[in-house]
């Protein structure tokens, strides 16, 4: 059952149903890891098995326009993830999933699927990731490396240059001991292009 008890329901609620009461646990891989905007009383570090981070949604407002699209990241399919994972608080998580919504479902180029997730503590916890929707239009997951280096290099949007997201990315896993190999090479090859 959702968790809505308004006239209108939420934007989430055809989306994700939860127990009433229930706390929720949200995966970061990008953004939110250090900026998650919601309230939260638990973190860890955590690995999602089946999918992976990567450059592939074009960003035709936050980090490029619609001329020339940056780059933001989706977890793809495949692979493995290591990241943050969020427990909200029940009370929070009506909130916490508006905002959620309007920040990374506006396009629907994410769908919140629910997965399970191991904790670096060795627990298991079911949370909700966004995964990319490799039919919807922003998808951009053929891209190879070069191209990938060549639009964050050059892409600027509202939020600010492509490369600053790319940055702030790196250093965050760096810092939490979750480093990205793929990550930093396109950094590493965005850098040179810069230089």
């Amino acid at each position: 059952m959702p968790l809505h008890t308004q006239a209108s329901p939420p934007d989430w609620s055809s989306d994700i149903t939860l127990a009433p009461g229930a706390d929720l646990w949200v995966f970061a891989y990008g953004s939110l890891m250090w900026n998650p905007g919601f309230p939260y009383i638990e973190r860890h570090v955590a690995t999602l098995s089946g999918y992976h981070r990567r450059f592939c949604v074009a960003s035709h407002r936050y980090r490029g326009t619609p001329e020339t699209p940056g780059l933001v990241l989706g977890l793809d399919h495949g692979g493995s993830c290591r990241g943050i994972v969020f427990r909200i608080a029940a009370a929070e998580v009506p909130a916490a999933l508006d905002y959620l919504w309007d920040r990374e479902m506006t396009n629907r180029v994410y769908r919140p699927l629910f997965r399970r997730l191991r904790r670096r503590d060795g627990k298991a916890v079911e949370a909700c990731c966004f995964v990319v929707d490799r039919q919807h239009y922003q998808y951009c997951g053929g891209l190879d490396e070069a191209s990938v280096i060549q639009r964050i290099a050059r892409c600027c949007g509202q939020r600010g240059p492509n490369v600053e997201y790319l940055a702030n990315t790196v250093s965050h896993l760096d810092a939490l001991g979750i480093p990205d190999a793929a990550l930093r090479r396109i950094y590493a090859g965005v850098r040179q292009t810069t230089d």
